[in-house]
């Protein structure tokens, strides 16, 4: 007997916990998040700057997916360096233009 494939498996969505969001994230990125936290923090003892606070947590939740995604760090320095030949551009109604 043998086991079916393997599916990918999505990364998990730490939603807008912040321990949760730190756990996500690979080290290197800890650092950033936490500074950025602890700003946001400060301004939110202001009720007007709450609102920074959950914008903060929703756009490092979306990092940690993104981060956590197979190939990630290679898309992104394929991109910083203008590879581009592993992109397929779509058009108008999908047809692909090259």
């Amino acid at each position: 007997m043998t086991a079916p494939p393997l599916e990918p498996v999505a990364p998990r969505d730490p939603g807008e916990d912040p321990a949760a969001i730190f756990e996500a994230l690979p080290p290197s990125h800890r650092a950033q998040f936490r500074s950025e936290y602890d700003e946001a923090l400060d301004v939110a003892h202001d009720p007007a700057g709450f609102k920074r606070v959950r914008t903060l947590l929703r756009q490092w939740s979306l990092r940690a997916i993104a981060y956590a995604r197979p190939g990630y760090e290679e898309a992104v320095e394929d991109g910083l360096r203008g590879r581009t030949e592993m992109f397929t551009h779509y058009g108008e109604w999908g047809r692909t233009l090259s």
